[in-house]
């Protein structure tokens, strides 16, 4: 007869991820500094030597925790590359997960928060700047693009800035798209 009782290994990948989420959220909310492994233990209801345990330091802990941040898929063509840099922007103002938030929270405080978005962001200007046409400086046009878009989140998520918390998404998507149209196409 099988037992009905999850095994050690279960249990502790449970307790594991309770902390992970716990410490997602602290983070997200207070930032890297103001975030302490006993609030974490706390929220996850564990004591701070088992977090020290599964993690080895606050620094393991918040990589850990902030490991999924959006990247952006390849496109085929100019109209798709727009679109799926609109898509994004959906994406980033109907909220972002957790550990993204963390990590941009953190960025300004945290040399290593700021090196983990800067090298996000690099790879996401990679991504777009190989879909660009034959243009002029595709890995600036590339950085304006995936930059204006990391403003227009900030602005929206972090500083509650009224005209673009107010606006649909669909709206902003709207507006921006000509000027990502034009970043995208070679000067004529």
């Amino acid at each position: 007869m099988p037992s009905s009782h999850p095994s050690r290994a279960d249990r502790r990948r449970a307790t594991e991820l309770r902390i992970l989420d716990n410490a997602r959220e602290l983070f997200a909310e207070k930032g890297f500094d103001r975030t302490t492994i006993r609030a974490v233990a706390t929220a996850a209801g564990v004591d701070p030597a088992l977090v020290m345990q599964y993690f080895g330091s606050k620094r393991e802990l918040f990589t850990r925790a902030v490991q999924t941040f959006p990247a952006l898929p390849a496109a085929t063509d100019t109209d798709a590359l727009v679109d799926q840099l609109l898509a994004t922007l959906d994406l980033k103002l109907g909220g972002l997960p957790e550990g993204a938030l963390a990590m941009l929270r953190s960025m300004l405080t945290d040399p290593e928060a700021a090196d983990h978005v800067r090298t996000a962001l690099e790879r996401q200007i990679d991504s777009v700047s190989a879909a660009l046409p034959a243009t002029e400086d595709p890995e600036l046009r590339a950085a304006l693009a995936v930059t204006t878009l990391l403003g227009v989140t900030i602005g929206h998520q972090f500083l509650g800035v009224a005209a673009l918390r107010d606006a649909p998404a669909d709206r902003i998507a709207a507006l921006l798209r000509p000027a990502f149209k034009a970043l995208a196409e070679p000067l004529g």
